[in-house]
């Protein structure tokens, strides 16, 4: 049941991108150029998704627990640190140069367009490479005898 809802939910999601025009790049990139061709439209997409999201919240956390999970996991950090400052720049600095975020790009490999399909690896070489990077900065562990 619970992969079923997980599907489901990807299925509105998906659909939502595709029907606001989201998996469109030129519409994107029209949004963040103001002075040129700008195309509001994403700031209704923006807003309506605020709308469900804060509704969505009141329901789910008026629980006493989650449907699936034992808890409720949800982030307890409130610093601002430079990855997380570095890393939403860099989120929207490739989001306004390509049109595509991660949740708009996965639904938009269903069109099978080239550019989609080059993003979405280029986002999957990322995501590992940023992990690579970051395990040689780790500390490693030692055995103990």
């Amino acid at each position: 049941m619970h992969l079923i809802v997980v599907y489901l939910i990807g299925v509105i999601f998906g659909t939502g991108i595709v029907v606001s025009g989201m998996a469109n790049p030129a519409k994107v990139i029209n949004f963040f150029d103001v002075a040129g061709a700008w195309d509001p439209s994403l700031a209704f997409v923006m807003g309506g998704a605020l709308i469900v999201t804060f509704v969505g919240y009141r329901l789910v956390f008026g629980r006493q627990r989650p449907i699936f999970e034992g808890r409720f996991n949800v982030p307890t950090a409130r610093n601002l640190d430079a990855r997380l400052i570095g890393g939403s720049a860099l989120f929207g600095v490739g989001w306004g140069i390509a049109g595509f975020c991660p949740g708009g790009a996965l639904p938009a490999l269903g069109t099978g367009r080239t550019e989609v399909l080059i993003f979405v690896a280029a986002m999957l070489a990322g995501i590992f490479g940023a992990r690579y990077l970051q395990s040689l900065s780790r500390p490693k562990a030692t055995a103990t005898s």
